[in-house]
């Protein structure tokens, strides 16, 4: 992506923070286990913080950085993280200083030529640099299906076209080193209908929906979604596709 920071979560940084899904401790022991040394980690678009937090358990010292102010005015103070504003492409951290840089859910937003050279630049020879997306959650075929149609029919014309590298599980994203071998993770929450509608209000083609149309688009499936929910709570999984290299 080229040009200027596209904010799509300021609007929405609180609720952000409370209803996105966890990533697994998995994941990060993972890319600790991969990087050579685990003094400091970059957590590059780092949004509420929640990868930056969970790094903080495996590296001394981690740099979470968000070219969003309001998102890092959000995020979750943690001993051992240090919060800046700064873009991606551009993060004037030093060079050779970090042992893994890591991106959650954002590198499809990039200038991703100029930020694979930035990541180089502040990576010490063979570092590790990890990048992740999350794809639609899955709860029940008639949950699913309304979502689908909040995804698709409703706000599909307001997903920017950074998009489908999602959709396509990163496979798409040429990374910029040696390719290394991880496992499969996921996320799990066990989540009432209330809590899945909070999550899907913070979908960035939502809030282009709604300021375009005034209406707030997932009332428009809110009754179908509890009607198929029903009174219980439910366990929701996201599979996450990783990307990971060493430079």
């Amino acid at each position: 992506m080229a040009g200027s920071f596209k904010d799509h979560f300021s609007i929405r940084s609180p609720d952000y923070a409370r209803y996105r899904p966890t990533y697994p401790a998995a994941l990060f022991e993972c890319l600790a286990g991969l990087a050579k040394e685990t003094r400091r980690a970059w957590d590059c678009a780092t949004g509420s913080g929640q990868a930056a937090i969970a790094l903080a358990d495996y590296f001394d010292e981690v740099i979470a950085t968000d070219a969003s102010a309001e998102q890092v005015n959000a995020a979750v103070a943690r001993d051992g993280v240090r919060y800046r504003v700064a873009p991606a492409e551009g993060s004037g951290l030093d060079d050779n200083a970090f042992d893994l840089v890591s991106v959650g859910q954002a590198l499809h937003w990039f200038d991703r030529p100029r930020f694979f050279a930035e990541a180089g630049r502040v990576l010490v020879e063979g570092g590790v640099l990890a990048a992740w997306c999350y794809e639609r959650c899955e709860v029940t075929p008639a949950i699913d299906a309304v979502v689908e149609r909040l995804y698709e029919d409703i706000v599909g014309p307001f997903w920017p076209p950074e998009r489908v590298l999602i959709e396509r599980g990163y496979r798409d994203i040429d990374m910029p080193g040696a390719a290394l071998e991880t496992p499969d993770f996921e996320m799990r929450l066990t989540w009432g209908p209330d809590d899945m509608l909070g999550y899907l209000g913070t979908w960035s083609a939502c809030k282009r929906y709604e300021a375009q149309h005034g209406e707030d688009p997932v009332s428009l499936i809110r009754e179908p979604l509890r009607s198929a929910w029903g009174s219980n709570e439910r366990p929701v999984r996201w599979p996450v596709r990783l990307r990971v290299c060493r430079l």
